[in-house]
């Protein structure tokens, strides 16, 4: 019964993953990109906002400890396939990449995958900068249900969810974590 309450709240939401679990995932993340790319010097991570340059930032931390890697921003709000049909304005944010990138490989780092359109739209903004070696895809949680065919490099946590459900990830704040937020029925 304590447990229940510890990890449910009245909005129906469940902890899925505390700040130490969080951590953790970010460094088995870090580690993975420091066994997949060999060449540091040739790495950029580019952190979508806002969380994502969050994560970002965080990954290159642990990383730090062998290597320094920069962390860019790329902005999607521009590049969206939705920008023309939503009721509001999308915020827009600069976005800042150490060029040049034709080298590079560029890791974009997100908070959530979900359908991909996202992830789409910062493929979009990166090559509007040059044309990277390679890109990869580095996200905290996976929570499925794809419309494009997008998979993330390295994943932090595998979340299945519905497609009503919402995941809601808190970072930098006094209670860090991510909640699993199911739809009230009612």
């Amino acid at each position: 019964m304590n447990e229940k309450k510890k990890n449910s709240s009245p909005d129906k939401s469940i902890l899925v993953m505390d700040a130490p679990a969080i951590q953790r995932a970010l460094r088995r993340i870090a580690h993975e990109i420091i066994e997949r790319n060999p060449d540091l010097n040739q790495i950029i991570l580019a952190g979508i906002p806002s969380r994502g340059n969050e994560i970002g930032r965080r990954i290159a931390d642990i990383i730090s400890t062998i290597e320094k890697v920069p962390v860019g921003i790329i902005d999607v709000a521009m590049h969206r396939d939705d920008v023309g049909i939503r009721t509001e304005l999308p915020v827009v944010r600069a976005s800042d990449l150490p060029l040049p990138l034709e080298t590079k490989t560029v890791i974009i780092v997100d908070d959530v995958l979900f359908t991909g359109r996202t992830v789409r739209a910062a493929m979009d903004a990166i090559t509007s900068f040059g044309r990277p070696a390679r890109i990869q895809l580095a996200v905290l949680i996976d929570r499925g249900h794809r419309e494009l065919p997008i998979r993330a490099d390295y994943v932090g946590k595998n979340l299945p969810t519905a497609p009503d459900e919402k995941v809601r990830l808190r970072l930098g704040e006094e209670e860090e974590g991510v909640w699993l937020v199911k739809e009230d029925a009612t």
